[in-house]
């Protein structure tokens, strides 16, 4: 018997993509299945001019869709899983994550090929806090200013000469077509992506058996691993920190290699921890760097304590 899949969703232009790539995927799966997008405006969208760290993080991308699920108003919501809180309300899960796209961040310029030859003083534009102290730590002499709004919104303020250069997500460029105004890819040893970047994730309502069964079918096992590793490391350093924290897992040759990055929002205090091991022990290490951040001093800057001495 078919029935209907309605998937609630940002009305960005990217968030819309993402929609319609999951419907695609769902008809595959299914093609006797009815799919409706419904299209819906959060408060990181209504509210353009604060920094995320100050209306809440980068949960307030969500929120809205996932009241819909609650109510019962949409049965599925598609999110870029790095917008996606390390905790999420109950009776919600996500049961799909598709497989991801370059979880990299580009920079991007009109003049300029690569970050290192922008001159001292040069204005660096991104909304991520996570992107603009990691890439600080490299180029220091250069000015790093708030970027919010939609990709088209940020790459014209680029192109009327507000900024010498931006930040943005690789795999977003590239889902909206603009693979071309990419000009250096940032290496993941620059500049950790934040958990989940490059991979979208279906969420819905925990006991909907037959939603959640055809969802899995769409899922994507690696990828799964790998985001499923990332937000371990949020959720157990503080799932509602608004700190930069960066966490990326790969595979690579049958071993699961994990990275992480903590700051202070000034970028004084910086926390690192990496490690490998099986794809068998992702759960462990991931639970294992959030244990060694904690000890190198994590939950003071969670806590915003100032370090003894």
């Amino acid at each position: 018997m078919s029935h209907k899949i309605r998937i609630a969703t940002r009305e960005s232009t990217l968030a819309l993509w993402q929609a319609h790539f999951v419907r695609d995927r769902l008809l595959e799966a299914d093609p006797e299945i009815e799919v409706e997008i419904i299209g819906m405006t959060t408060e990181g969208d209504r509210n353009k001019r604060s920094p995320l760290s100050q209306i809440g993080g980068k949960g307030v991308f969500v929120k809205e869709l996932e009241l819909a699920l609650l109510n019962g108003d949409a049965d599925i919501a598609v999110h870029s899983m790095k917008d996606v809180p390390a905790e999420l309300p109950s009776g919600l899960s996500i049961n799909a994550i598709c497989e991801r796209a370059d979880p990299r961040d580009a920079f991007v310029s009109v003049n300029y090929d690569r970050i290192e030859d922008v001159p001292a003083g040069g204005r660096i534009g991104s909304s991520s806090l996570r992107r603009r102290l990691q890439i600080k730590a490299s180029y220091s002499e250069l000015e790093y200013q708030e970027l919010r709004g939609n990709v088209g919104t940020r790459l014209a303020k680029l192109d009327a000469g507000d900024f010498d250069g931006i930040i943005l997500a690789v795999a977003g460029l590239v889902r909206l077509g603009y693979s071309e105004r990419i000009s250096e890819f940032i290496p993941v040893e620059l500049c950790i992506p934040s958990a989940g970047q490059g991979a979208v994730g279906i969420e819905s309502v925990s006991g909907d058996s037959a939603t959640n069964e055809l969802l899995r079918t769409i899922s994507h096992p690696e990828t799964e691993l790998c985001v499923s590793c990332e937000r371990l490391i949020t959720r157990n350093l503080a799932a509602t920190c608004n700190l930069p924290i960066a966490a990326f897992a790969e595979i690579r040759e049958g071993e699961i290699y994990l990275s992480s990055f903590v700051s202070d929002n000034d970028g004084g205090r910086v926390l690192k921890a990496d490690l490998s091991g099986p794809l068998g022990q992702g759960a462990q290490l991931a639970e294992q760097i959030a244990v060694t951040l904690l000890e190198q001093g994590a939950q003071e800057l969670i806590q915003g304590i100032a370090p003894a001495g």
